[in-house]
């Protein structure tokens, strides 16, 4: 059986590599196309753009794979169905369960490999595709979107109407401190710059305002360094910043921004959940797609290989669904991420009653 287990992993990794690569080429032929117009309004340099289809083809490896592998193992798996070996190797005696070995085996291999990249190669590759696209495709974006809030601490927010990436500074800045729905004091400024000698932010016209039980203190001032909780790059963070941490990063920003209880760690935390939970993917896919590809077919292998691309759609539906509900506020966050791998689990476990025995 180890002869065969060699053969089985080999055709299996040979066939999702290969996968892997036509769907990966496709993908960047057809982006090339859709860009090709900005990449010579912009005169992009060729280096460049090789840069960001190899970055971007990472992004896409890591999007596709649940597809690419539940595809290659009912292809390998139909094909051996269809020319009789799933029958001689389960007539010899080999139970169904030590058949699966070498294919959960590859599978494992592709989640570890799969879970380096989303830990450490991933996050690289997205943030090179975010700042491709912020250098020659959106090239007029010079400042953040306007009306910026940011939670600096437990009981402290700061607003800025824009912030500018040229010249770190910021206009119409407040901070304020809300503690049990009562305002406490609030800072403000016509102008807020960061002093990159001092590492401190220097504000313009201040005006503070301190409530107290006799009244209120009132003070103003020309100019003003004070030392806030944020950076410049806290204004000016992509939307998918959290995609663009490695994983030790990912952990760290979790732990700053829990210590200024920001609202948006939760998306720093799914980030996470997410990155521990995809490689098991593959697993409970092959798992499923052995089950439904060992019978032999009179239709050939068409059929279950169409299976296999529409319940590894639903899988990616699901998983969609499963992330947002989670990101808008889900009572159990780990558990709306894990969601796919629950059902698709649960459905393998019901699917092996039906199979050959």
């Amino acid at each position: 059986m180890k002869l065969l287990d060699k053969l089985i992993i080999k055709d299996f990794l040979k066939t999702y590599f290969f996968v892997v690569l036509m769907l990966i080429l496709i993908v960047l032929v057809l982006d090339f196309t859709e860009k090709n117009d900005s990449y010579i309004r912009n005169d992009v340099p060729s280096g460049e753009i090789m840069k960001y289809m190899i970055n971007y083809g990472l992004y896409l490896n890591n999007l596709l794979t649940p597809i690419t592998v539940f595809i290659s193992v009912i292809f390998i798996t139909s094909k051996m169905a269809g020319r009789t070996e799933i029958i001689a190797i389960l007539s010899s005696g080999v139970s169904f369960p030590r058949m699966l070995r070498p294919f959960i085996f590859a599978a494992m291999l592709i989640g570890g490999v799969s879970f380096l990249l989303n830990g450490w190669v991933l996050p690289v590759a997205t943030e090179g595709v975010t700042k491709f696209k912020l250098t020659y495709i959106d090239k007029t974006r010079t400042a953040s979107d306007p009306n910026v809030h940011i939670k600096v601490g437990t009981d402290s927010y700061a607003y800025l109407s824009r912030f500018y990436k040229t010249g770190n500074t910021g206009y119409h800045f407040t901070l304020e401190t809300i503690r049990d729905g009562r305002l406490i004091n609030k800072l403000s400024s016509d102008r807020i710059q960061w002093d990159t000698a001092k590492n401190v932010w220097t504000l313009k016209n201040w005006r503070f305002r301190e409530l107290n039980e006799f009244g209120e203190d009132y003070s103003v001032g020309e100019e003003m360094d004070t030392t806030l909780s944020i950076t410049p790059d806290d204004f000016d963070l992509p939307e998918n910043h959290h995609e663009t941490l490695k994983l030790p990063e990912l952990s760290r920003q979790i732990r700053v921004l829990e210590d200024r209880g920001a609202d948006n760690v939760a998306f720093y935390k799914i980030e996470r959940y997410v990155r521990f939970m995809s490689p098991f993917a593959a697993i409970i896919l092959t798992f499923i797609g052995v089950i439904m590809s060992a019978k032999k077919s009179r239709g050939g292998s068409g059929f279950q290989i169409a299976m296999g691309f529409l319940l590894a759609f639903i899988y990616i539906l699901l998983f969609i669904l499963s992330r947002t509900f989670a990101e808008n506020g889900a009572s159990y966050p780990i558990f709306a991420v894990w969601l796919p791998n629950i059902v698709f689990g649960l459905t393998g476990l019901v699917l092996y009653k039906t199979v050959p025995r």
